[in-house]
Order: C-alpha cells, then structure tokens, then sequence
C-alpha cells in the first residue's frame, strides 16, 4: 500500500511517519498492495476548538473509496483514531464482498431448462 502524508502547517516528522505505517500494517495486509493512501495532517486555527489537531484518511481501492476523518487535542491521538476508522471500514467492506461472493456462489444456476420437444403420438 502506498502512504502519502501531508501536513498543512504541520511538520512531518520521521517519528509521525513511523507511527503512521506501524498502525497501517494490519489494513495494509487487508488492501492490495496498488492501493492508495493520502493522509492530511492540521491544525484548526479557531482557539475555541479543543480537538484541535486532525487528520483526515483518504483510502482508494478498486471500485470503492474510503475516508475517516478525527480530531483531538493530540495529534498522535488524532491519528490513532483515524487509522482504527480505518481499519473498520476496510473490514467491514471486505466482508461486505466475501457476503457478496459466497451467496453469489451458493446461488443455484440461472440457466434455462432445456426445451422439451412435444411427444410424438
């Protein structure tokens, strides 16, 4: 899985990033591996806020889009959530698709029965 993060009047540290992709390993074993990820890292500037910090997940997968966005006053807090919406959300779309799958496969044939020829008589 490919992990873009940006930061919007936010450094990006090494120690986020890392933080980031150690979270990320359990949803990256579930995606394949084109798909993508954009991390947006902010800070609210409005002093009234408390959860101050957020960080928005965009996930692109085939056929599907997936986004969480959380705030908190921390920012490693405000990804800790992020990434466990995340991790949700692909879960329960993979087993949206295995559902999918399996009455797909236990559903009987649709195939027309063979047409009779009328008796001879």
């Amino acid at each position: 899985m490919q992990i873009d993060i940006k930061g919007r009047n936010v450094p990006v540290t090494d120690d986020v990033r890392e933080h980031v992709e150690r979270r990320l390993e359990k949803v990256s074993r579930q995606v394949p591996e084109f798909a993508r990820l954009e991390l947006e890292l902010f800070r609210e500037r409005n002093p009234r806020v408390a959860d101050h910090d957020v960080a928005e997940a965009t996930l692109y997968l085939k056929g599907i889009t997936l986004r969480a966005r959380d705030a908190s006053p921390q920012m490693l807090h405000s990804l800790n959530l992020v990434t466990d919406e995340l991790a949700r959300q692909v879960k329960r779309d993979r087993d949206k698709r295995r559902r999918r799958r399996e009455a797909h496969a236990a559903s009987p044939a649709r195939t027309s029965p063979a047409p009779t020829s009328p008796a001879a008589g």
